[in-house]
């Protein structure tokens, strides 16, 4: 009989969590955009720190 093991990773989902909101207050995001953000933070974070 197979042994199945589930784990539980919160913590880094936490941390996805928090710096989507930090994206959203920093770079200060309309709706729309924070909705966008949601997958794409890193791009916007990017784009708002290189120029």
């Amino acid at each position: 009989m197979e042994n199945i093991r589930v784990e539980h990773h919160s913590l880094w989902g936490g941390a996805w969590f928090a710096a989507w909101l930090f994206t959203l207050g920093y770079l200060d995001l309309g709706f729309l955009k924070g909705v966008l953000a949601v997958v794409l933070w890193p791009y916007f974070l990017g784009q708002a720190l290189s120029g």
